[in-house]
């Protein structure tokens, strides 16, 4: 059966991020009911979406089945993710944008950006490999230099870690840790765990009191060992 020609329009092309940006931070599965909510449509439309991207060859998408990329739809998915990121670290290394404010400028940006664009930005920013929430930028080749890092809400007293990434899903979380001190590479030690109560005792490098973090908060830290 011959694939069906689809031309990648903004719309497919956020899908395919949306799709692999879910997959990078958690091993859930993708489904459409998830993507519905994500991407603030309802399920039948995103079901149509995803019938037109398989059958043009960018997703595999059994029935009742987890959503998922083919190597075509991958690339492609990597390519956006790349612009997003690429945007989000110039926006605030180059014209003064806070970490808080450059998700939904990107958003818009990089379906009107040209390849050779985001080349010369990645170029003048010196080639860097995370954006300014820690989210790393894939290559040209699509290689995607992840740490191996964890949730700081499953972290145990006692340890000492240091910030690798925080989720810019919510503009308020990114507020609200700045305001704590708490930014990447900042190290942090877990004092105490509270599972109870719903929270972390953590002491923020470089601060003599400590700061209590809710654990739902502390999900959108990634933290590796310091």
């Amino acid at each position: 059966m011959q694939q069906e020609l689809i031309e990648l329009t903004p719309a497919n092309q956020d899908y395919l991020k949306v799709i692999w940006s879910a997959q990078e931070w958690s091993a859930a599965p993708v489904t459409t009911t998830l993507l519905a909510r994500r991407m603030g449509f309802s399920p039948s439309t995103v079901s149509e979406a995803v019938k037109k991207l398989t059958a043009a060859g960018l997703l595999a998408h059994a029935r009742y089945g987890a959503i998922e990329l083919t190597a075509t739809g991958r690339a492609a998915a990597l390519a956006m993710v790349r612009r997003h990121r690429i945007l989000e670290t110039f926006l605030v290394a180059e014209l003064g944008y806070a970490w808080d404010e450059v998700h939904e400028e990107a958003e818009v940006l990089e379906h009107a950006v040209s390849d050779r664009l985001v080349d010369a930005l990645d170029a003048r920013l010196g080639h860097p490999d995370r954006d300014p929430h820690g989210d790393p930028i894939p290559t040209r080749e699509g290689a995607v230099p992840a740490p191996a890092a964890g949730p700081l809400h499953a972290v145990e007293a006692g340890a000492r870690v240091r910030v690798a990434r925080i989720s810019d899903t919510d503009p308020q979380v990114l507020r609200y840790f700045g305001e704590l001190g708490v930014a990447l590479d900042t190290e942090l030690v877990v004092l105490e765990r509270k599972d109870v109560a719903g929270t972390l005792t953590v002491r923020v490098a470089g601060q003599r009191h400590p700061q209590e973090v809710g654990l739902k908060a502390a999900g959108a830290v990634w933290v590796t060992p310091a």
